[in-house]
């Protein structure tokens, strides 16, 4: 074991590499929770527009879908990159599934799982061509960052539409800290609850716990039972530890049905952001931790991007939204974790993680949204990069963000960024700055756009 990961060769221990993937596990944990809370809407408030992409019935299989995809993650890029990193269904891509590939865009679940494999299949294509290197170098890192960032903001305002926090019935949005059940006026308890786990949550963040989110999500939980927002089953049963409703389900027959261009906007979008989020996290974490090469270059990282496409395609296959890199690998690695054995010790660990299938679902959604404001925070950092003095960067990496939230899109998000983008260094004489392949992706929005927005 010790030759087949080089654990020596790296400078570090058996007990490490164990100890870095436990550390991992516990910092990525969420996951498990707050995955299915994202693809198994359940909004009860029948003044929001807005329902379930896949039945609330499905939560428990897609927990095991999680956690077994997650496992497929890590072990690919523990055999094939021996590299320290952890995968599974990555936050933002799975609200890009729910809420504009299926809510918005009005394709079904399975055809929305069909769309992560052609993805999946797109990124592998990617990952083991020379274009892997010109598309990610083609696209400025501004607009990257303004991604990264976007995506903080839309599913830190999806933790706070689930518990009705803020309410979005009536002409504008709203703080709703009470509704009116009947004629008495009662509190907005998963509102309340929501915002104790927030605070519980980001004094933990402050004090550098370990699995801060995690415990967060559980004493959250604890909490809103004397508040009568966590309920306990009478019974607990096995019978969600299965993948049969989910495995093998996806439509690609169905996927053309609404058109060429919503397809090829919905797949490429799922492609890029997923490559944008594994390159960062791959390349941002191991320069920090001195793993790179003299060329700033992750030794492995090629054959990382090779199993976080394959790990994507057996998501879809299981029943859940796109695999990707987590940033929260890092914390194994701050505890020294070298090799592809920590990223072995994560995937086991969400094999374990199955058995919380049957007791899991007590978890309320008021428990989970403060983890998806907490991620929402992490990913925002990515906006401190952006030179917002630079008008012809600024308005483009606004644009992206803003409109992620406001159009509730991660899509739109990036075909304003990219069509604006576009537009200000063409009227600026600066054409040729833009690459290419911006120049495809803003067309190819602007053409959707139009086909989709014609009267009749």
């Amino acid at each position: 074991m010790d030759k087949f990961f080089k654990i020596s060769e790296r400078g570090s221990t058996f007990r490490t590499e164990i100890v870095g993937g436990i550390t991992t596990f516990f910092a990525m944990a969420y996951i498990i929770f707050v995955n299915p809370n994202t693809l198994c809407v359940n909004l009860a408030d029948a003044a929001n527009p807005f329902y379930p992409a896949m039945p609330k019935e499905l939560w428990a299989p897609v927990l095991v879908a999680t956690c077994i995809s997650a496992a497929i993650g890590c072990f690919l890029t523990a055999l094939l990159a021996n590299v320290p990193f952890a995968q599974a269904p990555g936050m933002g891509l799975n609200a890009f599934f729910t809420y504009t590939v299926c809510l918005s865009m009005g394709y079904t679940w399975q055809e929305g799982l069909a769309i992560v494999l052609l993805s999946g299949v797109l990124f592998l294509i990617i990952a083991v061509s020379p274009l892997r290197s010109k598309i990610i170098a083609s696209i400025p890192a501004f607009l990257k960052n303004a991604i990264s960032a976007g995506i903080g903001l839309f599913i830190a305002f999806i933790g706070l539409l689930n518990v009705n926090l803020i309410s979005i019935g009536g002409a504008v949005p709203a703080l709703n800290f009470s509704y009116m059940d009947g004629d008495v006026r009662a509190v907005n308890m998963a509102g309340l609850l929501c915002i104790i786990g927030l605070l519980i949550t980001a004094i933990l963040m402050c004090f550098k716990v370990k699995g801060a989110i995690v415990i967060g999500i559980v004493l959250t939980t604890l909490i809103g039972l004397p508040m009568g927002v966590t309920s306990i089953p009478d019974n607990i049963t096995t019978e969600g530890i299965t993948l049969a409703p989910l495995f093998m389900k996806l439509d690609l027959g169905g996927v053309m049905a609404k058109g060429f261009l919503p397809l090829l906007t919905a797949v490429v979008s799922f492609a890029l952001v997923d490559c944008f989020d594994t390159v960062g996290t791959l390349i941002g974490t191991a320069t920090n931790a001195g793993m790179t090469d003299r060329h700033g270059n992750l030794p492995g990282g090629d054959r990382a991007l090779i199993a976080d496409a394959v790990a994507t395609c057996c998501g879809a296959c299981l029943g859940t939204s796109t695999v990707t890199t987590f940033v929260e690998s890092s914390t194994g690695i701050s505890e020294g974790a070298r090799t592809g054995l920590s990223s072995i010790t994560v995937g086991f660990m969400f094999l374990l993680a199955i058995l919380l299938a049957p007791v899991a679902g007590i978890i309320p959604s008021a428990a989970t949204a403060p983890a998806l404001i907490i991620v929402g925070v992490l990913m925002m950092k990515s906006a401190a990069s952006i030179a917002w003095d630079d008008f012809e960067c600024a308005v483009p990496a606004f644009l992206t963000i803003s409109m992620m939230a406001f159009a509730y899109s991660i899509s739109d998000g990036i075909g304003f960024g990219f069509i604006s983008y576009s537009i200000i260094k063409a009227a600026r004489g600066k054409a040729k700055e833009v690459p290419i392949l911006v120049y495809i992706i803003a067309v190819l929005f602007v053409l959707k756009y139009v086909l989709t927005n014609i009267p009749g």
